[in-house]
């Protein structure tokens, strides 16, 4: 079966100058143009022509993903946007993929926490049938209970083979289930063994039942199209979809952690610790979000930042160190991230721990933001080149109410963040004496070290959950 090949288009024809002086913007990345509808269903639709590759790409998000599963079953959501495109409408599960296959074309589905998602990308002349795939994988999908049965199996056997081989992959769970305790944001959008094994094919059709409606569908389309065909074809499509039955997901904003608490998963016979140390961050919108950015790429950000020279370059203690910011709706996770030889467990979580301090002591001087800013500029506008790209960012924007200012000014943003505001922006990490810390590795050797860091909880990698 063949796949085309990704193709690149330049959204930017100039290169891109940054000034970095307090108060100037640089040359901008701006979004092309679009439009956006509403559907008398509720319906968003975003599209923006661009004519310069014979592509279409559509991402699609309907409102309510993993924080709209049921308590005890999460991954529920993560399971039904797998299934829907196992077969749907007249396709079986192999005839839908061959006829994605038989076009060139690509198309996915995932959940995250708040939306079920779905990314499709054909040849233009396959419009049509791109979104007449998308109709019938969300509004009349098959649910086959064999399929159900393989998925929902593979999902269990998934994070059964990343316990017994690399769980680097899990860690993150880990880390949002033991900062955020009984939170929402604690729960793993994909599930556990213990949550994935109480889902029934019940459970999803009554989570799309309730979950799923033209109220709550983004669909952006960006590429090689005439609008106003393929506005007729959306409506023709989603436009009858009714309401979803059930009201979104309310959640409450969680409270940083104060002190420190440590959870070892131990995983007998390892040779390495898999670390982070973590604690309450940012949200999307943050007016402090540019100066943080800049923050971010200094510390963690990149190859030669902060913490990866000390931890990678400088020690050799690991062969990668970063941090991460997440920008959900209400504030999410911070984090550092590394892993290490078992032995040298305690001398990584030290220098983790003083490089955080080094940051919180001393200021960031001009060379570091300049170059941090120069950084960002240049890895920003490679991410808005594909029309597939382009479709994700609208459809992103429309989920959280941005408009394109969110990246019409972004560099700007970035530009005019003066050295003042980035040093107070690196209050967005949290100080080293106020972190939860995980850590995966062979208890046996490392319990006497992790004790050292603060009150510890220990469990087996082996449990189904994430939480003791």
């Amino acid at each position: 079966m063949s796949r085309l090949p990704r193709l690149f288009t330049l959204l930017v024809a100039t290169c891109i100058s940054l000034s970095t002086q307090a108060g100037t913007t640089g040359t901008g990345v701006h979004l092309p143009e679009y439009t956006t509808t509403i559907l008398p269903n509720g319906a968003t639709v975003l599209l923006m022509p661009r004519h310069d590759v014979p592509m279409i790409a559509a991402s699609v998000l309907v409102r309510g993903g993993s924080l709209a599963d049921t308590a005890g079953k999460e991954g529920t959501a993560s399971l039904l946007a797998d299934l829907m495109e196992k077969g749907a409408g007249e396709r079986d599960a192999l005839a839908f993929a061959q006829t994605v296959d038989g076009a060139g074309g690509s198309l996915s589905f995932g959940s995250s926490r708040e939306a079920i998602v779905a990314n499709a990308q054909f040849l233009s002349k396959d419009s049509g049938l791109m979104l007449s795939l998308l109709g019938d994988a969300l509004l009349r999908p098959r649910l086959d209970a064999a399929e159900f049965d393989k998925l929902k199996k593979r999902a269990i056997d998934a994070i059964a083979s990343a316990k017994d081989g690399d769980p680097r992959g899990l860690i993150r769970n880990y880390t949002n289930a033991w900062l955020f305790q009984q939170h929402p944001y604690a729960r793993p959008a994909d599930g556990d063994q213990t949550s994935l094994a109480q889902i029934s094919l019940d459970d999803l059709k009554a989570f799309r039942n309730q979950q799923m409606g033209g109220d709550r569908l983004i669909i952006a389309i960006a590429g090689d199209f005439d609008p106003v065909v393929i506005g007729k074809q959306v409506q023709a499509t989603f436009g009858n979809w009714a309401k979803a039955n059930a009201t979104l997901p309310l959640v409450t904003t969680a409270q940083p952690r104060n002190g420190r608490r440590v959870l070892l998963v131990d995983k007998p016979g390892a040779t390495q610790t898999y670390f982070t140390l973590a604690n309450l961050g940012t949200r999307h919108g943050d007016p402090d979000e540019a100066a943080q950015n800049v923050v971010q790429t200094v510390f963690g950000g990149r190859f030669t930042s902060m913490i990866n020279t000390a931890l990678r370059i400088k020690s050799g203690l690991s062969y990668g160190a970063a941090s991460q910011l997440e920008r959900p709706r209400l504030p999410g996770t911070v984090a550092i991230t590394s892993y290490t030889k078992t032995d040298s467990t305690k001398a990584a979580i030290d220098l983790a721990l003083s490089t955080l301090d080094l940051l919180h002591q001393q200021p960031l001087d001009t060379q570091a933001i300049d170059s941090a800013k120069h950084y960002i500029a240049g890895q920003f506008a490679p991410g808005l080149e594909t029309s597939s790209q382009l479709a994700a960012e609208l459809a992103n924007m429309a989920i959280y109410g941005d408009n394109r200012d969110k990246v019409d000014g972004y560099l700007g943003r970035i530009a005019a963040a003066s050295p003042e505001q980035i040093n107070a922006a690196r209050k967005v990490f949290p100080d080293s004496a106020d972190v939860v810390i995980v850590a995966i590795g062979d208890a046996a050797k490392i319990r006497s070290v992790m004790q050292a860091y603060g009150p510890l909880t220990e469990m087996k990698l082996t449990d189904p959950r994430y939480l003791p």
